[in-house]
């Protein structure tokens, strides 16, 4: 459940770019922006992202502290846009709103380090977990460098991810997994959120088998016995590219 009070407390102090085509889709993000952050400004198409990206910057001597933007767009579309951001920022935060049937830019922004999509037709709940997400790590990270770093990745109410021990708990007990099955964990937890493609998960899982090498059905295997075994680990499969794990915070 989402922490309005707090996502409030972080709006305030997060500034956002908006850049969508559409007009219907400015209107209402547009409003739900508003009502979260105190400053959204909004770009018609990649071009104008990019001009009011570097006026910003020149107005302000920072960057935006987010960036929300559709793939297909006239005179530069968001895929032109994101690598023109990270020539200027490679640390830049990006959301980016996807429709089921672009694929290959999927896998293409996956390559550059996206990690945080929504897909269309936007689901506003998944919407406000992700941008809660977010702004909680932008607000902590710019407000709150020398806060000291958790361990602890709460899953669940009570599933928890132990980063120094890497290990899995539920009420307080170890929950017993295979050795690909904690490397699965472990990749996914690196980054909540992102997600992995299925030639790196393969990768990852199979690093230290010299006799063998994995598959996509392997990969599948273990997902769907792992779902099986904890079924509050959400893990969510991006149809087509691969998987991420969605949390709810650290602890």
């Amino acid at each position: 459940m989402i922490d309005y009070i707090s996502l409030e407390k972080y709006g305030k102090k997060i500034s956002v770019l908006f850049v969508e085509d559409d007009e219907n889709i400015v209107k209402e993000m547009g409003f739900l922006l508003g009502d979260i952050f105190d400053k959204v400004d909004i770009a018609i198409d990649g071009k104008d992202g990019l001009s009011k990206y570097n006026d910003y910057y020149k107005s302000n001597e920072e960057f935006y502290d987010l960036i929300i933007t559709d793939i297909q767009m006239p005179n530069m579309n968001g895929i032109d846009l994101i690598k023109n951001i990270y020539k200027i920022n490679p640390l830049q935060k990006v959301i980016v709103l996807s429709a089921y049937n672009e694929k290959d830019y999927l896998m293409e922004l996956i390559n550059v380090g996206i990690s945080q999509f929504i897909l269309k037709p936007i689901d506003y709940n998944t919407f406000l977990d992700v941008i809660f997400k977010i702004s909680k790590e932008i607000y902590e990270t710019k407000y709150k460098k020398d806060s000291k770093v958790s361990l602890f990745i709460k899953i669940d109410d009570e599933l928890i991810w132990n980063k120094e021990l890497k290990q899995l708990t539920y009420k307080e007990e170890i929950l017993k997994l295979t050795k690909k099955e904690l490397y699965l964990v472990e990749l996914l937890l690196k980054y909540p959120e992102k997600t992995y493609s299925n030639e790196e998960i393969i990768s990852y899982l199979w690093r230290d088998d010299f006799e063998s090498q994995g598959d996509i059905s392997n990969l599948k295997n273990i997902i769907s016995r792992l779902r099986k075994k904890i079924p509050l680990l959400n893990i969510e499969n991006i149809y087509g590219f691969g998987y991420r794990l969605t949390t709810k915070n650290y602890l």
